[in-house]
């Protein structure tokens, strides 16, 4: 009986297994799969927060960081309240500035002494811990490149500023400005390693001509150089990319000659910690989504 019993159950050979069963048996584990309860969001989150902070620590180290305008020395190229880009990953690759070019530099001895420093929040010092703005206590400038290593600059009273003996067409300084009426110079070769830096507004900007007694004498060390300004991008109306202009690409001007043997508001920039988050938390989400659709997709059937 117990043969027959077999034979009736089965109605095959031992060892053999019909198709229903195999489907049956493969359906009952998946759903058995699909039963179980799919990670809440609220588990994920921490894991998007996490990899959200990696990424705009990446970014604000290695590729671009916001900057905000908290003066009017650089007017009317850039406003005071303005959020500008800043390039940090061309220095990576050995990139120096160049003339024209509108940078962001470390304050090289001291320029912005007196200028109040804003007290951060609670917000900003957390962001400032973990890497994500740089502390308060940090002070950067903006400022034009007129000039680079080996260069000779001046400007005398009434005239314009000549590089390399070329004189400049600046149609970016305030109107109303001189180029140098305030603060005439040279002329003055620049060092090997260094930069010479004027505001745009230059009635009302204390750069490289007022710091000449300075340890720097006025110049910029090119490691002082957190990157260039290549974007406005806030508010959205002032939207603008910042090119180099023309008059630094006129022939002749990167003709150095020998080097000789013996050679009123500072523009102080804010880091704006917002950017660098924002591109962390995008990049973050794509990640998340596609792990989620990988676990969501191991247990559904296939």
């Amino acid at each position: 009986m117990g043969d027959v019993a077999v034979g009736a159950r089965s109605g095959r050979d031992e060892g053999e297994e019909r198709p229903d069963d195999a489907v049956g048996h493969e359906t009952g584990e998946e759903d058995a799969e699909a039963g179980r309860p799919q990670r809440s969001f609220w588990k994920e989150l921490p894991l998007l927060i996490g990899i959200a902070l990696l990424l705009a620590l990446l970014i604000k180290t290695f590729l671009v960081q916001a900057f905000s305008i908290p003066s009017d020395s650089m007017q009317n190229t850039l406003q005071r309240g303005d959020r500008v880009l800043v390039d940090k990953l061309t220095p990576w690759f050995g990139s120096e500035p160049e003339r024209g070019e509108v940078v962001v530099f470390h304050d090289p001895a001291n320029w912005l002494a007196g200028e109040p420093t804003p007290e951060p929040n609670i917000a900003q010092q957390i962001l400032s811990k973990i890497g994500l703005m740089p502390s308060a206590d940090e002070k950067d400038l903006i400022k034009r490149t007129i000039a680079i290593g080996g260069d000779t600059v001046e400007c005398k009273k009434g005239g314009p500023v000549v590089v390399n003996g070329k004189a400049l067409d600046e149609p970016y300084i305030f109107p109303g400005n001189s180029a140098c009426d305030d603060f005439p110079f040279g002329p003055i070769t620049v060092p090997k390693g260094k930069i010479w830096v004027m505001g745009d507004h230059r009635q009302n900007s204390q750069d490289s001509r007022y710091h000449q007694q300075d340890s720097t004498q006025g110049f910029v060390p090119v490691k002082e150089v957190v990157g260039r300004a290549v974007v406005v991008a806030w508010p959205v109306t002032r939207w603008s990319t910042l090119p180099v202009p023309d008059t630094f690409d006129q022939p002749g001007i990167g003709k150095q000659p020998p080097a000789p043997l013996h050679s009123p508001q500072a523009s102080g920039v804010g880091p704006a910690g917002i950017a660098p988050a924002a591109l962390g938390l995008a990049g973050a989400v794509p990640v998340v989504l596609w792990r989620r659709r990988r676990l969501t997709k191991g247990r559904t059937a296939r």
